[in-house]
This record gives structure tokens, sequence and C-alpha cells, in this order.
């Protein structure tokens, strides 16, 4: 590489290369030997700047990278995530369809796979696509004229985004219309990409005793597939690498349906339940959240799709917790994220103190655009 020209990227630090190499072979049992694997890594790093992953490898860093995701409640299955090596893949219509696939293969009719897609990774000569969507699958925002939200107001700037790279809004514009893709591809280029409709799947989310719940026209999207964040492994960094578990309820029911800067459904719920929501002191908001994440579970039930609950995946956390430290390994939890957003005290999770996060655990997925 001509050091004259400025990089895309800084070379890959050797020292995190050969971390991440100590990790894998103390993990795993590789055909090539040690000193023999580092030797090609540090060699190739010396003349591109970079290395590139095996296979074994890709699939290792992977995997640690959720074992590592001090966020993430749902780790006790790190080690069966499915991974999709696309490293090959780097203009934006061909990330675009690949993330169209990812959903198709991660759905299932229903029965939700955990999986990943790897795209190309930054380089010292060129830097790799990025994703702009949050998720996927997102629910677009209109800002009216009057300074409220019509659809969903987290994705207010993403939506405006979208439309100045050219998508047009329906018609007639709803509260759950599913964005189109915002994919800068390795030659710099941004463009929107459509996401079809059958690869989209939904649940209309009614009540199980009460039929007037329909009528609030609520419904979600089946498969929480983050995909702005980046994925780096041994000092190689994948900014494109679209991953997904699934669903808890209380992330539909009591954030992203009940949050007062989202959905906010809890005082139409209220209404419903014919609620005295004069004072806080009645816990108005609290029965009707409680009602919702009871219909979202119903919902999902009754639509065959995966969906877990806080209390279950509490006791599967706690169990993960376990297994780590068996293995002799530290298990970094946020319990402000790791603690469920309703009946927190409930759960055998809030009972207990955590390993601190690491902000220096690798591999590990990162924030959006090097953002904190």
């Amino acid at each position: 590489m001509d050091r004259a020209v400025r990089p895309a990227v800084e070379p890959v630090d050797l020292a995190a290369a050969e971390d991440f190499l100590r990790l894998f072979y103390a993990e795993v049992s590789p055909s090539v030997p040690y000193e023999v694997r580092l030797a090609a890594v540090r060699a190739e790093i010396d003349a591109t700047g970079t290395y590139e992953h095996s296979a074994d490898e890709l699939l290792f860093g992977a995997r640690v990278a959720w074992r590592n995701s001090a966020r993430c409640i749902g780790r006790l299955y790190w080690n069966s995530l499915h991974v999709r090596d696309r490293r090959s893949v780097s203009a934006g219509p061909d990330v675009a369809l690949e993330c169209v696939r990812h959903l198709a293969e991660s759905t299932r009719d229903g029965s939700i796979r955990s999986s990943i897609t790897i795209f190309a990774p930054d380089s010292p000569v060129r830097l790799g696509p990025r994703i702009h969507n949050e998720q996927l699958i997102r629910y677009a925002g209109y800002r009216q004229p009057d300074g409220t939200v019509l659809g969903d107001p987290r994705t207010v700037d993403l939506t405006a985004e979208a439309e100045a790279a050219g998508w047009r809004r329906p018609a007639t514009p709803g509260r759950f219309d599913v964005l189109p893709l915002v994919v800068t591809g390795a030659d710099r280029v941004t463009g929107v990409h459509e996401i079809p409709d059958d690869v989209v799947l939904e649940v209309p989310i009614s009540h199980p005793e009460h039929p007037w719940f329909d009528e609030l026209g609520l419904r979600w999207h089946a498969v929480p597939v983050i995909s702005d964040m980046a994925l780096e492994i041994g000092g190689v960094r994948y900014p494109a690498a679209p991953f997904n578990g699934y669903y808890m309820g209380s992330e539909i029911g009591a954030r992203n349906l009940a949050d007062t800067d989202r959905y906010d459904m809890l005082p139409a719920i209220a209404a419903g339940l014919g609620l005295d929501t004069r004072s806080v002191r009645t816990l108005w908001r609290d029965r009707a959240l409680v009602e919702l994440v009871r219909a979202v579970h119903h919902s999902f039930d009754s639509a065959g799709v995966s969906l877990t609950d806080h209390h279950t995946e509490s006791e599967r956390f706690l169990m993960h917790v376990r297994r780590e430290e068996r293995a002799g390994r530290r298990c970094p939890a946020d319990w402000s994220w790791i603690v469920p957003p309703i009946s927190g005290g409930t759960t055998s999770v809030f009972h207990r103190y955590y390993d601190a996060p690491d902000p220096d655990a690798r591999p590990a997925f990162l924030p959006p655009f090097g953002r904190r």
C-alpha cells in the first residue's frame, strides 16, 4: 500500500488482531497451528494494512460479539447465531438485496432464526458499505404542520433522509408504512431500496378479552434486525452487519407502542378500559401497559410468530450468566437494559448486580458510524 496516500481507515492494530487470535485459539481448535496463522496475519497486515478472517474466525467473532453485548438479555443462545458471510458484497443495491434475503431467511414464516449478515469491511484502501436504517424494518414518521407526527416519531429524520434520496411516501400516508432501506455503498453513493411486502411479516395486535382493541389498528413487524451498528473483530471493522434475535413482548408493548416519544398508546388503551386517568395515583398507565403487553403476547402467539416474555427471558439470562461463570468468563451486563421495562421487580434479573460493561471488550457490536 502506498503510505503517501491517506488511507480510508487506519491500518489494523496488530495488537487487536493478536488478542483476537489468542481468544480464538483458546476456544476453538483450528487445523492451522497458532504460530503459522499469527505469522500469516502479521505479514498480511504489514503488506496491506489489514487482513482477511477465515470463515471459522468470522463465525466465532460474530458469535462472541453477541456474547459480549452487555445490553442484550437474550445471549443464552449466542453460540447458535447463524452467520451469512457476504464480505464480497459492497455495492448499495447488492447490500439491499442481501438484506431482503436476510429477512426472508431469518423470518421462516414466524419461526425466527437468530442471524447476522456480514458485508465488506472497512480497509485502508476502501470503506465498506453503510446501512442508515436503525433496523431493517422501521415504520415511517411524518412530521405534520402542527408539529405532531404521523407514524413513528423515532424515524422522522430517517424518513426525511429517505425522501431526500428519492423515496416517495404512499399517496395516503399511514402510521405503519415500512421505510425503504437507505444504503451507502463502497462507492459512497447513497440510494433508497424498497423492501418487498412478502418479506415483511407483520402481526396485527388484538386482545384476548377486549374486541375494541382491534379498532386501535395496531400492528408490529416480526423480526428486529439491528442494522446500523458496526461489528469489530480483531481490529477489522465491518460497518454493515445486520443481525437479529427475536422480540421480547415488552420491547413492543412496553416501549415501541407505549413510550410517549413513540406511539404513545397508553391513553387510548386506558380510555378503552374505562380507567380513571385524572391522577397517576390510579396507576392507569401501569394497568394499560400490562394489557398492551398481554395483547402483544396474545397476537404473536395466535399468529405463530416467535416471541419471548420478560419472565422467561430473565431466567434464561441467569442461566447464561451461570454458564459463563462455569466457563471461567466474565458476563458483563448493563443493569438498566437487562431489567425489563415492565414489572422489573418481579423478574429474577432485578435482584442482583452484574459485572460492569467493558467498553474495550472485543469482538463487539459498536455504535453506528462511530457514535457513542
